[in-house]
């Protein structure tokens, strides 16, 4: 009768032991994933007609906060499908854009936000470097084009340095702060885009 109380005293602390260490549905415990080494691509539901694609190192995804974060970021551009003159898809596409970043957040809408970012427009050689700041991160919007607090164009036929600029990828200046920012070219330039390729006129 003893033996059989141990027993039953050591199957009762066993299963107390294995209980406590079971995971329980806490709300402080982690509701995302992390991979890594990871190649991607992202439809944006308000563009339709392009894809974004990125190798990352890192990815971190949350779905309660609909918030995706790229690290080790690299290999960024953006594709547009080509569509013929009734307007169907051809199966082809177009390099439209790349993109460098070290880092980069993906929201619930697809918006893209980074501290600091430079977007190539390949059809007008364009190079545009990004920074934002404290209060206002670099924004990649789908469908529409990319704002920044700061902005420095550099292109063939147009330069400029930016306050507060929204471009569309047709390399069309939306908005600025005509206040605080210049824009200038060199007459004298030797330099033409030629598919994509800068070369002497």
């Amino acid at each position: 009768m003893q033996k059989t109380g141990l027993y039953a005293l050591a199957g009762i602390t066993l299963f107390a032991l294995v209980f406590a260490f079971v995971p329980t549905g806490r709300r402080d415990a982690g509701t995302g994933v992390t991979l890594s080494g990871v190649e991607l691509r992202l439809y944006p539901s308000r563009d339709p007609d392009a894809v974004w694609s990125f190798r990352a190192a890192r990815v971190d995804s949350d779905p309660l906060q609909s918030r995706t974060r790229l690290t080790g970021l690299s290999g960024g551009q953006r594709v547009v499908k080509e569509k013929d003159a009734r307007g169907r898809y051809t199966g082809r596409t177009t390099l439209d854009a790349r993109l460098t970043t070290p880092d980069l957040t993906i929201d619930g809408q697809d918006n893209m936000t980074t501290r600091q970012a430079r977007i190539t427009l390949v059809q007008q050689c364009a190079d545009i470097d990004l920074t934002g700041n404290e209060q206002t991160l670099v924004r990649i919007e789908g469908g529409r084009g990319f704002y920044a607090p700061v902005a420095k164009v550099r292109s063939p036929f147009l330069n400029g340095d930016y306050q507060k600029l929204q471009m569309g990828f047709d390399f069309n200046i939306e908005d600025v702060d005509n206040n605080n920012s210049v824009t200038y070219s060199d007459l004298d330039t030797t330099e033409r885009c030629v598919n994509g390729q800068r070369v002497k006129a």
